[in-house]
């Protein structure tokens, strides 16, 4: 939090019993700052998430919308990419429905397709690019369908095709298995889109059990249907708590990084021409890779048995995963030899 202008106190304290700060993505200085970091760190930008039921009320989209301005205008200064998500975690069929109106507004509001207003906007294929995340998962309690999002899809581009679109599916979309739907829908639905994310945050959990091979086949499907393929990768994870539950704490370690090299390693050798890291700033789930804590520098939880913070393995600098995914894109890119084994940082 050093860097940070404005700060917020928090009901936490560290072991000397000093006050702790978070900072608020509704001021610009902190979104400025964490688009500088990208920059510093030669990360390529992000995708912006706008869950549906947080715009759904008034307050809520008031809050989302002040954020991506903030993040329009640093992506603007530092040279970043960036575009916008839609969620639909939580949603229902009428939610879905409406993605498509909030969609037009966005584009009016924030001047999305205007290259010299948003010279950094992601575009592909010719057009500006939205997402949308989570098509097609199984055993979850989701109030819409695959058709619902194939609907949706089909207004977005109509007869003009005027929005490319990159959709967020499950890690065993291909199969239609596991947290996918078995649903030949949603093949149907992969095909209208230009480019496929698929999930794999907690699909695996050490560098053993990571199977490249299934990269592989995404991509021969992919290539064979005309699809573009990102596979995502990820640092680590812990749901220790959201579950309330003291076994799920480091339940994927990090390993100070290697586990995310291993990802980003394999998944190039297999075909991958771009990957999404998850996430940047994900820390209910300890997917973050911008800068927080280290083990030895964590606040003290008191009076909520059960729960505590994760930091980095003592050690690394506080922007370290920032760095080795730096250095991810540098390799994905060809700017350093290709190498299954992680960089190693000098001071």
């Amino acid at each position: 939090m050093m860097e940070y202008q404005k700060k917020y106190i928090t009901p936490y304290k560290n072991a000397d019993g000093s006050d702790t700060y978070l900072y608020s993505p509704f001021d610009e200085q902190s979104v400025d700052l964490n688009f500088k970091w990208m920059k510093d760190h030669g990360i390529d930008g992000v995708h912006m998430q706008r869950f549906l039921s947080t715009i759904s009320s008034e307050s809520g989209k008031r809050h989302i919308n002040k954020v991506l301005e903030n993040a329009l205008k640093a992506a603007k200064k530092y040279g970043r990419a960036i575009g916008v998500m839609h969620d639909l975690s939580g949603s229902s069929s009428a939610r879905v429905a409406s993605l498509e109106a909030d969609w037009n507004e966005l584009v009016r509001t924030f001047r999305l397709n205007n290259n010299i207003e948003n010279p950094t906007y992601l575009w592909h294929n010719r057009k500006p690019m939205m997402s949308i995340w989570g098509a097609g998962f199984s055993g979850h309690s989701r109030e819409y369908t695959t058709e619902d999002v194939n609907q949706l899809v089909d207004k977005l581009k109509g007869p003009e095709n005027k929005v490319s679109i990159m959709v967020g599916v499950p890690y065993r979309w291909r199969t239609l298995t596991n947290d996918a739907e078995n649903n030949p829908a949603l093949h149907d639905l992969i095909r209208k889109a230009d480019v496929i994310m698929p999930w794999a945050v907690g699909r695996y959990s050490s560098p053993s059990s990571y199977d490249p091979s299934y990269v592989a086949q995404d991509v021969i499907w992919a290539n064979n249907n005309n699809v573009d393929y990102v596979p995502l990768v990820f640092p680590g994870f812990t749901w220790g708590n959201l579950k309330r539950d003291p076994t799920k704490f480091n339940q994927i370690p990090r390993l100070k990084g290697e586990f995310l090299w291993k990802q980003v390693a394999q998944a190039k050798a297999r075909g991958a021409k771009s990957l999404y890291v998850a996430m940047f700033d994900e820390v209910d789930e300890s997917t973050a890779i911008f800068k927080v804590k280290r083990e030895n520098e964590l606040p003290v939880v008191e009076g909520n048995e059960g729960s505590k913070f994760v930091g980095l393995e003592e050690g690394l600098e506080s922007d370290y995963y920032l760095w080795l995914t730096g250095k991810a894109g540098e390799m994905l890119r060809g700017k350093i030899p290709f190498s299954t084994t992680m960089p190693i940082r000098e001071n």
